[in-house]
């Protein structure tokens, strides 16, 4: 049987998730109806701010506990919050409504202004979450209303608590049917994905070959071409944005001699390229798996930006995604030798919607908050003193080369038979490539790895080391050397401000 305080809190879970309901469905309609560009979705929005107000620390913890699951993780925990802010004010309405009220509108009034903080919002985008906070204090009201005027004719209490049950219950499941039914809609990609399953990768001249003597074939070590499917996603954008590649315009300008602005079909009938480069996650910690390897297909970016003949004193590119992320590139990383792409293929597909379809960028040696642009939309030729990338204010350092690291991949979990076992895994530099692996059981001596082949300097190299296995606790340790001849450092730093460094080591049992 449900207490009174029990009845007063699902009043209040009810009128958030009505008000939720309503929201989120008049905004899947505006975005569907209307060409939005902004986030009216309050449940995006107010995640969107919560991402944009996160500190260096607390991101770092995020993508070390949850890994790629960072983004689930926030939904859940936004909406653990959420139900205990709807089930207090309805408590707190049941002892005054008009507090109730005053603070349902409050909570209302955040989600306004979340909406109306994010990139290229609008006025219009403000009315959906108005009009389910008028929806959802109306419900509270008649909720407590309807409580007052049973308690006045001296109605049964079960039976006041009943109809709250019953009614609160089911204006619950409409207004998380209405959260459905508003998200089928705002993120209906159906256009999108039909563009993509019509997208023809282009040809290249001089298609990337990879030899069979670039992997080891050890079980358990990473393949060395990471499957498109489980290539680590590390960004802000909690919904993958739908760039329709038939509307897609990639604009340069700044300071440049002039503006350039490419369509789809310009840039498709551009000579491609192809390149093996490794992208790496500036919060990957020592041994961590947000790192992975891909064959690219794309159009070099110094080729566009030749076209705009940035000035002298420009030394950055900001580059802007459909979602309105940014990211400051050193001007020489997209205009030197090295595979800088406008990438609209990944391992001989079209990039898939969660990678950047249509177009992302590729840039070796550089850790993606500073290069890896996806859905990009926009390039503004500038320098560092002037303007800075999304990450940069947070905390995060300016240019973000990537440091030499080495991970072990196996033994890596569970005890290890003693005798002959093989102990294995990755290294990369990329831009410098690697020339030596060593690996170290115990206190004992550096012993060096095999390698396999190094197709180029930009992709990781793989390695292994035929190891005699001893009964007893171990600690494996490697380290790696650059093409610089420099050995990586042991020196352990976490992954703020620019990227973790150290060795990786891992405990074995061998029985």
């Amino acid at each position: 049987m449900l207490t009174p305080r029990g009845a007063a809190a699902l009043a209040g879970l009810a009128a958030g998730a009505v008000t939720l309901g309503v929201a989120e469905l008049l905004a899947g309609l505006l975005t569907r109806v209307t060409t939005v560009e902004g986030t009216p979705s309050p449940l995006l929005a107010v995640a969107d701010a919560f991402v944009d107000l996160t500190p260096p620390w607390l991101k770092d913890f995020a993508v070390a506990t949850f890994g790629t699951a960072d983004k689930t993780a926030l939904f859940v925990g936004m909406g653990l919050v959420l139900l205990a802010a709807c089930a207090g004010i309805g408590l707190l309405a049941r002892w005054m409504l008009a507090a109730g009220l005053v603070t349902f509108a409050l909570v209302g009034i955040l989600g306004v202004a979340a909406v109306l903080s994010r990139p290229n919002a609008a006025a219009t985008d403000a009315l959906p979450t108005m009009a389910g906070v008028v929806v959802g204090a109306l419900v509270l009201a008649w909720f407590n209303r309807d409580m007052t005027t049973t308690a006045e004719v001296e109605m049964p209490g079960d039976l006041t608590r009943r109809s709250v049950l019953v009614g609160g219950g089911a204006l619950a499941v409409v207004g998380v049917l209405g959260i459905i039914a508003g998200r089928v809609l705002s993120g209906a990609g159906e256009a999108v994905r039909a563009a993509r399953d019509a997208f023809v990768v282009p040809r290249v001249a001089a298609p990337v070959t990879i030899p069979a003597a670039a992997e080891q074939g050890v079980p358990g070590q990473t393949p060395y071409r990471t499957p498109n499917d489980n290539f680590y996603r590390i960004d802000t954008a909690l919904t993958v944005p739908q760039v329709d590649p038939t509307t897609w315009r990639l604009r340069v300008h700044g300071m440049v001699e002039e503006e350039v602005e490419i369509d789809m079909a310009e840039l498709l009938a551009q000579p491609m390229v192809e390149a093996l480069v490794t992208l790496t996650c500036v919060s990957n910690y020592v041994g961590g798996n947000l790192a992975g390897n891909a064959v690219w297909t794309g159009w070099p970016v110094r080729e566009l930006l030749a076209r705009a003949r940035p000035l002298p004193e420009a030394d950055m590119v900001l580059s802007t995604s459909a979602d309105g992320w940014t990211a400051g590139t050193p001007l020489e990383a997209l205009t030197d030798d090295r595979s800088s792409l406008l990438a609209v293929g990944m391992n001989g597909e079209p990039l898939p919607a969660q990678h950047g379809f249509p177009v992302r960028m590729v840039v070796p040696g550089l850790y993606g908050y500073v290069s890896a642009t996806k859905w990009v939309v926009d390039l503004e030729v500038t320098s560092f003193a002037r303007d800075e990338g999304y990450w940069t204010p947070r905390g995060w350092s300016e240019r973000g080369p990537i440091k030499t690291a080495s991970r072990i991949d196996v033994p890596r979990r569970g005890p290890v038979d003693a005798g002959p076992t093989v102990i294995a895994g990755v290294a990369w530099a990329q831009q410098r490539g690697i020339t030596a692996v060593e690996v170290r059981v115990d206190d004992g001596e550096w012993q060096p790895a095999t390698l396999a082949a190094e197709p180029t300097i930009d992709s990781w190299r793989m390695w292994m080391l035929e190891w005699d296995a001893e009964p007893g606790e171990h600690t494996l340790t490697v380290r790696a050397t650059d093409g610089n001849g420099e050995v990586q450092t042991e020196r352990f730093t976490p992954p703020a401000p620019d990227g973790a460094s150290g060795w990786h080591s891992v405990d074995v049992e061998v029985r």
